[in-house]
């Protein structure tokens, strides 16, 4: 049978697409995730580190000690102080792909952006986009919208040479989407690190910092470094590091100039290269998980070729230089620690602890499943499913287990659930507040442990046995404090789970909005007003536990229409610095938080 001309696959369905319109229909090529702005890698963020880059390739190469940066709104403007655009290719370096001055080596030796894309999808990216350039006493400036030129000027100016570039995001492709004014700020602190002798103004903001990387560790270290930063740096390698009272270990790398969020081969071989250098100075042979417990570290080095795995340049793959850079930096660690005895002696004192304490958790381990094979063979709390997630197989991506507080709330969600995909884990009371307690915590309580187990995320979380992990919690005070101590229990120990994309939240309604003719059930304030516009001589429920509704309803909640929050991380670097605050032990200080910022909203009626 012939096909339908609908499915004809000749001449006409093959497409050449120009490199303004490729930009345009495959975006996330060229920067990622579009976005809406909310979490600190979104498009927008890198739209603006493209222009940014360009003043600090100036900046490195000795043109321009400082950089302008303005937001307003949706509106962004970079002013650098370099060498500015030649005049003739100003057009070109902003609309012609693979057009720019990074190619060559004369005259940018440790360039970020290398290939010829950068400004060029900014401009095809943004609504309106202008550059003007300055140079000894002249100014080209060339406006555009999408990516489309529509005037251009020149003449004579006062102002000193440099760039100034001004764009506003496209909201046909960023839809709805805002700047966090703290996500930039925490870039533009990173090129200050990198940058010693950069002054960056930002919004009314003067950023600078003298030192390098050793300012960017003492501000992360937070004054809780047991010992002062070691610090070391040469042309084309910057290393800072010491170690804190924390769990984990955080660490920050950057390509000429560029944070890498991903790291790359000079990561890997910035901790292998501590390793081996706290254990050539002390003649012994350290586990890797011990000496780098608690580290808080910094790497930044300079490449003429970096190999980045994306347009968007969060990961390194020059794999030809690990070797050469692991010996370097052993050789530099073992001599910082030579020439800093009292730092050296307080670092070896953490990691004999962190030692002792790794082979305490391995006996509590052994007696924790020697008493949970004593108990039963089966998690007493769990009420498994039969189709699990297999990541190797890539299967079970319907299976999700609903971690819920209480029998009741467990016995309405057990009667209405799907068996073959819907796990229960029920939860005995308020669970243990980890916020500041060591892994062993998990071994010494049951609960925690057993629903360790019935996740299988001991070793790691490519072991997980469920798509989705569901907090169903009651829409009160205690089940928000139960919601938040569970949270940060997966933050504490189990925070790729989080990352990945597998814990949320199952949103149940507030309010039963009916008569005999209608019922609406209601998500929020709003939704309970619009329903009592709707529905005539209503009778109003409010929902305060998961036990109070029926398994005739809750059915409907947890199977077609089940609404999940996913629980995101907007800045992994953040996240021991909120657990700290807001679940520590700083009571005082937390409770003068939220008088601070209590906001009283009246009922709507």
């Amino acid at each position: 049978m012939a096909a339908s001309k609908a499915h004809n696959y000749d001449e006409s369905k093959i497409k050449t697409l120009s490199p303004l319109e490729h930009i345009r229909v495959r975006t996330g090529m060229y920067i990622g995730r579009t976005g809406s702005g909310a979490h600190y890698d979104d498009g927008i963020y890198i739209l603006v580190k493209e222009v940014i880059d360009n003043g600090i390739d100036e900046h490195i190469m000795g043109f321009g000690t400082r950089l302008d940066v303005t937001l307003d709104g949706a509106d962004v403007m970079v002013r650098d102080f370099g060498r500015g655009i030649p005049h003739g290719k100003v057009i070109d370096c902003v609309s012609e792909i693979n057009t720019g001055g990074k190619f060559n080596d004369d005259v940018f030796q440790f360039s970020v952006g290398m290939n010829g894309v950068g400004t060029k999808a900014v401009n095809a990216l943004s609504d309106s986009f202008t550059v003007c350039s300055y140079r000894d006493g002249t100014f080209f400036e060339a406006s555009f919208e999408q990516g489309k030129l529509v005037s251009e000027d020149k003449g004579k100016t006062e102002e000193p040479d440099g760039t100034l570039v001004c764009f506003t995001p496209d909201a046909t492709i960023f839809k709805k989407f805002k700047f966090r004014e703290e996500y930039l700020l925490r870039r533009l602190k990173f090129y200050t690190y990198l940058n010693p002798g950069l002054t960056v103004r930002f919004n009314g903001k003067r950023l600078e910092a003298k030192k390098g990387l050793l300012d960017l560790i003492v501000e992360e270290s937070d004054s809780e470094s047991i010992y002062p930063p070691l610090h070391y740096k040469s042309k084309d390698l910057e290393i800072a590091l010491t170690h804190a009272q924390l769990y984990g270990e955080e660490n920050w790398s950057f390509v000429n100039g560029q944070f890498t969020a991903d790291g790359g081969t000079h990561l890997s071989a910035f901790r292998e290269g501590i390793l081996k250098g706290f254990n050539e100075f002390s003649k012994k042979k350290y586990d890797g998980d011990d000496v780098r417990e608690g580290l808080i570290g910094a790497i930044a080095i300079r490449l003429k070729e970096p190999i980045f795995e994306s347009q968007t340049k969060n990961k390194l793959g020059n794999s030809e230089i690990r070797s050469d850079l692991v010996n370097r930096v052993r050789d530099i660690v073992a001599d910082l620690l030579h020439k800093n005895p009292k730092a050296a002696e307080r670092a070896f004192l953490k990691i004999e602890e962190t030692q002792k304490m790794r082979k305490e958790i391995t006996a509590v381990k052994k007696m924790a499943r020697e008493k949970s094979k004593a108990i039963s063979i089966r998690i007493p709390q769990l009420k498994d499913c039969k189709v699990h997630l297999n990541k190797e197989k890539d299967t079970g991506h319907e299976s999700t287990i609903f971690i819920t507080e209480g029998q009741s709330a467990a016995g309405s969600m057990v009667s209405c659930r799907d068996p073959n995909t819907q796990a229960i884990f029920t939860l005995k009371g308020k669970p243990l507040n980890v916020a500041e307690l060591k892994r062993d915590a998990i071994y010494k309580n049951d609960e925690l442990y057993n629903l360790m187990q019935a996740l299988r995320v001991e070793e790691t979380v490519e072991h997980l046995r469920y798509q989705n992990v569901v907090l169903a919690t009651d829409a009160d005070v205690d089940g928000m404090h139960i919601r938040n101590l569970m949270i940060t229990y997966f933050l504490r120990f189990f925070q790729p789970l989080v990352r990945e994309g597998h814990l949320k939240i199952l949103e149940t309604p507030l309010f039963r909005v009916r008569n005999k003719k209608e019922t609406l059930y209601c998500y929020s304030e709003e939704e309970r007003v619009a329903a009592l516009k709707q529905i005539r001589n209503p009778e109003i429920t409010r929902f305060k536990g998961l036990g109070e509704i029926s398994p005739k309803e809750f059915r409907a909640f947890i199977s077609e229409g089940i609404r999940l929050t996913p629980v995101e991380i907007d800045d992994v670097n953040e996240v021991p610095k909120i657990l700290k605050f807001y679940m520590g032990k700083n009571t005082p200080k937390r409770r003068e938080y939220i008088l601070d910022h209590l906001v009283v909203e009246e009922e709507a009626v």
